[in-house]
């Protein structure tokens, strides 16, 4: 078998895979709900390191510490994984995790282009703003 015939066969294998394979819908839906599990559950139990994330000026904007406004997200991420994994009122949760999202990386956007901090973060949100609007738009479509 040539180098070539292996390559084929191993395109063949993964598309078999891929065929029986849940929807990319689902996919996405999977991993924002497991992304959010993560943070949220990263949040709880460290919520101190997440208030990196507020700056000197937003932190008066803020009606609770940077603490206690990290436990309150981490356990709204928590609920919204819970609703986007078990796909009961998808819509919803996908809303509220892309206007999250976006207003985050938003936010943390401007933080980078004043300060060069984050810039990261900004990157990866982007990303997740997007999967997080793909599986609203695909939960509308269904409605």
């Amino acid at each position: 078998m040539t180098a070539g015939d292996r390559v084929d066969a191993l395109g063949e294998r993964a598309t078999s895979l891929a065929a029986g394979g849940p929807s990319p819908a689902t996919l996405a839906r999977w991993g924002l709900g497991l992304m959010l599990v993560a943070a949220g559950a990263h949040k709880l139990l460290d919520p101190q390191g997440w208030t990196v994330y507020v700056t000197g000026w937003l932190a008066p904007w803020l009606v609770v510490s940077p603490t206690t406004f990290m436990l309150a997200n981490g356990y709204l991420e928590l609920g919204f994984a819970a609703l986007l994994l078990a796909d009961r009122w998808t819509a919803f949760a996908a809303l509220v995790a892309a206007v999250s999202l976006a207003a985050t990386t938003g936010y943390l956007a401007i933080v980078w282009a004043t300060t060069g901090q984050f810039g990261d973060v900004v990157a990866r949100d982007v990303g997740l703003t997007g999967l997080a609007l793909a599986v609203l738009v695909d939960a509308l479509r269904e409605a």
